[in-house]
């Protein structure tokens, strides 16, 4: 005779289910972000090179958000999460993000991009402290191994050549300013997502990287043949595309998984997948600095996949 099945045991079941199925998000929505952003890595200089500006770049990224917002919102049923404390979190989360890709435009200008690199991205230095300190987040010994890890690959894959330029030392403190809004940035996406839609998050991201356009065409020199052709700004809205896309998945990456582990992930994870596709594309052999790198962000993310 079959026996009745206790309701307590269906519930744990359905819980561990549940538990298992988040598990698995975080690490497919962070891969997807490691993926598109890494193509992207890869083909942003085409554009750029066929004489269409990086600032205009930024332009078109900014317009290429509002695809994959309109996709999300449609999806969560057009709620949009309206209260003065979800429409702070958001903008909060876009400036950082928009404002500190502005302030590094300047900062490539004045500073020297082989020490500009590898101080911005360990932004995710910042994110691990403050979720660790603030959000009381934890790891197992084997993701902390990954952690550290991927804080030592993230530096050696931004590895840039040096050059003899007299620099100075004014692009210091704007490039510890970008470090430090990117690295608040995904600490700021976590915190919101345990209280608005990960969808409403990414509209307002959306929102603020749009309203800072003026910005970009005020940083864009005009006087300089631009090319406005397909291979300019057409081409840039594709690749651009791929960007926001990436952006959005990151933000589910925060709302399934834990900010210390998201972060090094898909900041070590991007540029391995961009230098791979480099050498396939343009027949580009890395420094050895940055082969040192993509071993040490392979191990770290096998190491942090648990």
């Amino acid at each position: 005779m079959a026996t009745k099945e206790s309701p307590l045991k269906h519930t744990t079941e359905q819980a561990e289910h549940r538990s298992t199925k988040t598990s698995r998000s975080w690490f497919t929505f962070a891969l997807m972000t490691t993926i598109f952003w890494g193509v992207w890595g890869a083909l942003i200089e085409i554009p750029e090179k066929a004489g269409f500006p990086a600032t205009l770049g930024y332009c078109v990224w900014a317009l290429t958000m509002i695809i994959p917002s309109v996709i999300s919102l449609r999806n969560a049923g057009w709620q949009l999460d309206t209260s003065l404390k979800a429409v702070v979190s958001g903008s909060i989360i876009g400036l950082l993000g928009a404002v500190g890709q502005i302030v590094l435009f300047h900062v490539l200008v004045i500073g020297p991009a082989y020490l500009v690199f590898p101080i911005i991205s360990l932004s995710p230095l910042l994110t691990i402290l403050m979720s660790y300190f603030l959000l009381k987040e934890r790891a197992s010994t084997r993701s902390w191994i990954g952690i550290a890890l991927a804080l030592v690959a993230i530096p050696l894959l931004s590895w840039q050549p040096t050059d003899n330029a007299s620099h100075g030392y004014g692009w210091i403190i704007p490039a510890l300013f970008v470090f430090a809004a990117w690295g608040a940035q995904a600490y700021f996406m976590k915190t919101a997502n345990a209280h608005m839609r990960t969808e409403s998050i990414f509209f307002y991201m959306t929102v603020t990287g749009i309203a800072l356009i003026p910005a970009a065409l005020l940083m864009t020199d005009f006087n300089t043949e631009i090319n406005w052709g397909w291979s300019g700004p057409g081409l840039a809205m594709l690749i651009q595309l791929l960007n926001a896309v990436g952006a959005l998945f990151l933000v589910f990456a925060f709302r399934y998984g834990k900010a210390i582990i998201v972060s090094p992930m898909t900041n070590a994870g991007a540029p391995m997948i961009t230098i791979i596709l480099s050498l396939v594309i343009y027949a580009t052999v890395p420094h050895p600095v940055i082969i040192t790198g993509m071993v040490t962000a392979l191990v770290a993310i096998v190491l942090m996949a648990e």
